[in-house]
């Protein structure tokens, strides 16, 4: 079980690279919301394989709230008329 967690954890660094490459603000909101969404995952099999089911609520918490934040920045920069030109 713990080769699977740290695949997981292996898996949340290639969104983290993708995004360092590239220079596009959508590119790297899109990287950390995928970083949050697997961080809350790895949160959770983690809270099955201790059997701690306060740790579990953390993650579903995190899993529900965590990417509101980049759906409320994505929308303000959209409303702003921010490109990736405009930024260039």
């Amino acid at each position: 079980m713990t080769f699977i967690v740290f695949a997981m954890l292996f898996a949340m660094l290639i969104p983290l690279y993708q995004a360092w490459k590239d220079e596009d603000i959508w590119q790297t909101m899109v990287a950390l919301s995928s970083f949050a969404s697997k961080a809350s995952v790895v949160i959770l099999v983690v809270s099955v394989l201790r059997d701690d089911w306060m740790v579990g609520v953390a993650g579903v918490i995190i899993m529900s709230v965590g990417n509101a934040g980049f759906m409320l920045l994505a929308q303000i920069l959209k409303r702003m008329g921010y490109s990736n030109e405009e930024a260039q």
